[in-house]
């Protein structure tokens, strides 16, 4: 952890941004997260233009090896948890082009600012990397970068531009008014489920397999089966009579139902959509590895929450982000505004 203040420049006053280093292991999943959030110059690449922003070129190999990056981690972080793998995915590389059109902008507007980071607070940064992660091994950290294709002045180069996005965005979130009572009480009751334990669902199932080890059948045809059980299940076909029919799961033969079952010992996934339904709700068509699932919510009990008074902190913590990402977006469109950008695809 380390300071980080500045700097003058267009009457700015001094700012202290306190930011946290990584604790774990250094390995290429901190490496791809970098890349993402501070990609290699564009000098690096020569095979197109993803984006100009005021002149600056954004490459497509830049954005693409950032995904590339970026994907791994998210494999790595959400392995157990398919669908929600496949939502961020997808979405990373919506994205990807956004983020670092964002983060050229960040960039510019700290010189534009006069702004500048003494060599030193990088130096501590890295430092404290080398210290929680290497055991204070210096080789050992530079071994590492080599072994993912980063030399040590490079992933210097990165940690500058994150820290200076972080100070960026931390100084136009750093006043932000304290949560008032009632945010408080809104935010509780809207995310309730956040601090129940013990909540039981009942719930009725059809898989459908992706690979049906029949002739002829592909992903794509048992994706449509699928579609076109559950339009039918919303115009009121019985479910177990459609379960019995087509579905392929060990409750088939029982009309696709199962015993009450508490949330902690379902698969994540399942979890969250099945507790996200109404009683009676049918589920969309869930992409569930090896699987397409329709589920239906026969019943819910819900367990005991934890009281307001003791979780008040959490939220109110919960609340100031939610502000403080407010002002952040806002301050983002005003940066967008003002510049030239230029964006091709990639």
């Amino acid at each position: 952890m380390f300071g980080l203040a500045a700097w003058g420049g267009d009457g700015y006053a001094s700012l202290h941004i306190v930011i946290m280093t990584a604790s774990s292991r250094i390995s290429l999943g901190l490496l791809a997260a970098l890349s993402l959030a501070t990609p290699a110059s564009a000098q690096s690449s020569s095979n197109g233009i993803a984006a100009v922003v005021n002149g600056n070129v954004i490459t497509r190999s830049e954005v693409r090896d950032a995904v590339a990056a970026q994907e791994q981690v998210i494999v790595m972080t959400l392995q157990d948890d398919p669908a929600a793998m496949k939502r961020e995915l997808e979405n990373l590389r919506a994205t990807a082009l956004d983020s670092l059109v964002d983060r050229e902008l960040v960039l510019a507007e700290f010189k534009r600012m006069g702004a500048s980071m003494k060599p030193q607070w990088i130096d501590d940064d890295i430092n404290t990397i080398i210290r929680d992660s290497f055991k204070g091994d210096r080789d050992a950290f530079v071994k590492e970068l080599a072994r993912t294709g980063m030399t040590l002045k490079k992933f210097r180069e990165l940690r500058e531009k994150m820290m200076i996005v972080q100070a960026m965005r931390g100084k136009q979130a750093a006043e932000q008014p304290p949560a008032t009572p009632k945010e408080v009480e809104d935010y509780y009751k809207k995310n309730i489920a956040t601090w129940r334990s013990g909540d039981m669902i009942k719930i009725s199932t059809i898989t459908i397999a992706k690979f049906s080890g029949e002739a002829g059948t592909t992903p794509e045809g048992q994706k449509k089966l699928a579609q076109e059980l559950r339009n039918k299940l919303l115009k009121g076909g019985d479910f177990a009579t459609a379960a019995k029919t087509y579905s392929q799961d060990s409750h088939a033969e029982d009309g696709g139902t199962w015993d009450w079952m508490p949330r902690d010992q379902m698969k994540a996934s399942i979890a969250n959509v099945a507790f996200n339904l109404k009683t009676g709700g049918i589920s969309e068509v869930i992409d569930d590895e090896a699987a397409y699932i329709i589920i239906a919510c026969d019943a819910i009990k819900y367990g005991n929450a934890k009281p307001l008074s003791e979780v008040r902190p959490e939220i109110e913590r919960a609340v100031s982000s939610e502000k403080s990402k407010a002002v952040i977006d806002k301050w983002m469109d005003g940066l967008r505004k003002k510049a030239v950008i230029k964006k091709y695809g990639w």
